[in-house]
């Protein structure tokens, strides 16, 4: 039996939305580069920068707080972890 991924990669299926790239804009591009990035990617290079410049807030790690290239992104000083796909999602075209 063909998993349903096999099966849409054998009829010469779509990519889905998630893994779709996407252009980010200049802001965004400036933290995770210009070229175009699935969603997932993205998410994964703004991850790699948070911790790189140590980002998270200590006394609840669920907290981003924002350095001056992440404030242009998310328009504040600190996001929640589940908030932060909100303020990417309107930064990826």
């Amino acid at each position: 039996m063909q998993s349903k991924t096999s099966s849409k990669k054998a009829r010469g299926g779509s990519v889905s939305a998630l893994q779709k790239p996407l252009q980010p804009s200049e802001e965004l591009g400036a933290v995770i580069g210009s070229r175009p990035l699935s969603r997932g990617q993205a998410v994964s290079k703004i991850w790699d920068y948070i911790r790189s410049h140590n980002l998270q807030n200590p006394e609840n790690r669920r907290e981003i707080l924002a350095d001056d290239k992440l404030r242009k992104v998310f328009g504040k000083d600190k996001v929640t972890m589940f908030e932060m796909n909100k303020h990417l999602a309107q930064h990826m075209r």
